[in-house]
């Protein structure tokens, strides 16, 4: 006998979109046999009830038998040895059908009763437990989306307990029931074969032993038939009570799993760590999306990455759908409509980002590793797996505090050049790889800040303002303000990732160190949120406005920014160097580099900045500040100063001949 097809007991947990597919298509097919099985039964009845009729009833079954070749089963449908017995068994019919005149007993006990007892046991079986499944899955959903609105800010202990409870229970019932509907599906491909051949091997029987014709030459030709049929019988009976015992075994042992296994987010997942190495991720995740103006909705939907892309299918789809091209992305944890586990995923060109929730805490990080890992395009090397360990070893490596920079540096280097090795050190070459020195760019040990205080700014913004506030976040001026810088205005949005303090401000290794540092910090202790702000960058100071109260939140003089710089490879990250008043240090001044990202270029910023600083410079001189402004671009009300390609080397030149 060919193999049946049978449903994964192990799957029903998770229940995922290809689970419920592999499920319709059994579905399909009990419709399908539930639709035979009548059409069968009904051309049964007719022989039962028919006796005046019988040639004509016979007639029907032998073809409704040979009409089950035709049938579009969606499973089992290379059954040769069962379809070439129902055609033998339509000749046979044939043969039988002009003796059939009395057989109303033996027809209803041999060939009617098993049938109806298939079809009232066990497809209304099928059916009812459909019903059931169906029934605890909604109540799931209803449950795991209550879940899913548990305040963070505002946790109520008991709340949550009842709500946890909730979809424990119902995740448990509906566990319960898919397992039973499952094996009820997967006995019903034994049972179908079965209840095919039983009612038709009784059938003829009884036809031989009613009517005593035939019994040396019908018989004899029947003898060896019929006992092949019941030996196949036998045989299938066999397979379906060692299947069913296996099915019950395996439910048992799937029921004895932890009361954890349906907790969304248990203190056994909470407590383990996050694999920080995954380059593929799939799972269910809540989506958010807009559905008006200011209205939305949140949608959990079956999530998994393919290559470099954030796939999603929902429950029913044959395949996934495209959400997102996850390359060179950013991702990032964020507060939404007070809902725990959210993060957002940006696209490189800001026009695109959406807002996803995890079920638990294990789940929220490991998405984000994911994501980030497969933003960096690992994936595309020959050896992606030993490549994001070693990125990963890389960024404990470099929050490690070391005696001097020059033995941080040749940690990464691998004494002998394997494949893997090489690999992995040309794709974190941009991130690891600086200039050696005899001296530590940073300090050993130096804490990282990941929020922009005010430790480096100048000392007039530490005063307390004398400006009163308005309740619409308005600043009413002061009578000692300074003058509004007229000369250079420009306005940029950047995230802040994090400062260090540094021993020297010369060159642009000390900012690409900065960088390494602060976003391996970030990844090996989940910093995962920014807080964003208005750069406003004036001919005389850098500016950090918040963009929801427009209060300034830190201020430097550009004479105290020596140094500004973009990354080699990822023009979205800036930094630069800050000097501030530093009691402590011989020379009484202190070095921080700040680091931000921004969705803007870097080096045009950078130019800004050394426009800005070159402003302040001619103003003492206004010859050659009249020269610098004649040689600069600006905007129709001569404020605003217009980014170009070869902006800063005309105002260099312009310098150097006024000098």
């Amino acid at each position: 006998m060919p193999p049946v097809d049978k449903l994964l007991l192990e799957e029903a947990l998770l229940d995922s979109p290809q689970t419920r597919s592999l499920l319709s298509v059994f579905e399909e097919d009990a419709g399908t046999l539930t639709e035979f099985t009548n059409q069968l039964l009904q051309a049964m009845q007719r022989v039962y009830g028919a006796q005046n009729e019988m040639s004509i009833a016979t007639q029907q079954l032998s073809k409704q038998l040979i009409a089950y070749e035709k049938q579009n089963f969606a499973l089992s449908k290379g059954d040769d040895e069962v379809i070439s017995t129902l055609h033998r068994f339509a000749r046979v019919v044939d043969e039988l059908n002009s003796l059939h005149t009395e057989l109303a007993k033996q027809v209803a006990d041999t060939m009617i009763f098993p049938m109806i007892q298939f079809r009232e046991r066990d497809l209304t079986e099928v059916s009812t437990l459909k019903d059931l499944f169906l029934l605890a899955s909604n109540e799931h959903d209803v449950a795991m989306a209550k879940y899913s609105k548990l305040p963070k800010k505002r946790e109520n202990e008991k709340l949550k307990a009842e709500v946890v409870a909730e979809v424990s229970a119902t995740r448990r019932k509906q566990h319960h029931s898919s397992l039973q509907y499952y094996c009820a599906l997967n006995a019903l491909q034994h049972r179908k074969r079965v209840a095919m051949l039983d009612p038709l091997l009784g059938f003829t029987q009884g036809q031989i032993n009613f009517f005593k014709m035939g019994v040396e030459m019908f018989s004899k030709k029947l003898d060896d038939f019929l006992s092949s049929v019941a030996t196949m019988v036998q045989s299938i009976q066999g397979q379906l009570d060692t299947e069913a015992e296996t099915m019950r075994l395996t439910q048992q042992e799937l029921l004895l799993a932890s009361e954890t296994t349906y907790m969304p987010d248990n203190n056994a997942t909470t407590s383990k760590k996050a694999n920080r190495n995954l380059l593929q991720k799939a799972g269910y995740l809540n989506i958010r999306t807009k559905t008006g103006l200011v209205s939305t909705s949140w949608d959990r939907l079956y999530f998994f990455t393919q290559g470099g892309n954030l796939m999603c299918q929902p429950r029913g789809a044959v395949a996934g759908g495209l959400i997102l091209d996850l390359d060179n992305c950013s991702v990032m944890a964020v507060d939404c409509e007070d809902r725990r586990y959210c993060f957002q995923i940006v696209s490189p060109s800001g026009k695109m980002n959406i807002i996803l929730q995890a079920e638990g805490k294990q789940e929220y990080e490991e998405w984000i590793c994911t994501i980030n890992n497969i933003s960096r395009q690992i994936y595309l090397t020959d050896n992606p797996e030993a490549i994001a360990i070693r990125l990963n070893e890389t960024a404990v490596q470099a929050v490690t505090p070391m005696s001097t920079f020059q033995k941080k540096h040749e940690s990464f280097r691998p004494k002998q050049v394997e494949s893997d090795g090489a690999e992995a050190a040309r794709s974190e070459k941009s991130l690891t790889e600086v200039p050696e020195s005899a001296d530590p760019l940073i300090i050993p040990g130096t804490p990282i800040r990941f929020d922009l205080c005010p430790a480096s700014e100048d000392s007039e913004q530490n005063r307390p303002s004398s400006g009163r506030t308005n309740p619409f976040g308005e600043s009413c001026p002061e009578e000692d303000t300074t003058p509004e810088d007229s000369l250079l205005h420009q306005v940029f949005t950047v995230r802040f990732l994090g400062s260090i303090e540094t021993r020297t401000d010369q060159g642009d290794e000390v900012i690409y160190e900065t960088m390494r540092q602060v976003l391996a910090a970030r990844a090996i202790h989940n910093v995962f949120r920014m807080s964003e702000y208005q750069m406003v960058v004036s001919s005389r100071r850098l500016r950090f406005i918040d963009p929801q109260t427009q209060n300034t939140i830190i201020s430097f003089a550009l004479s105290a920014v020596p140094l500004c710089a973009s990354h080699q490879d990822n023009k979205r990250l800036i930094g630069f160097v800050a000097r501030g008043p530093d009691l402590h240090l011989e020379n009484g001044a202190s070095l921080n580099c700040c680091i931000f990202e921004t969705n803007d270029d870097g080096n045009e910023i950078c130019s800004v900045i050394d426009f800005g600083r070159k402003i302040t410079q001619a103003e003492k001189d206004p010859e050659a500040l009249a020269a610098l402004m004649k040689a600069t671009e600006l905007s129709a009300d001569g404020r605003f100063f217009l980014l170009g390609q070869t902006d800063k080397d005309e105002t260099d030149a312009c310098l150097e001949s006024e000098a």
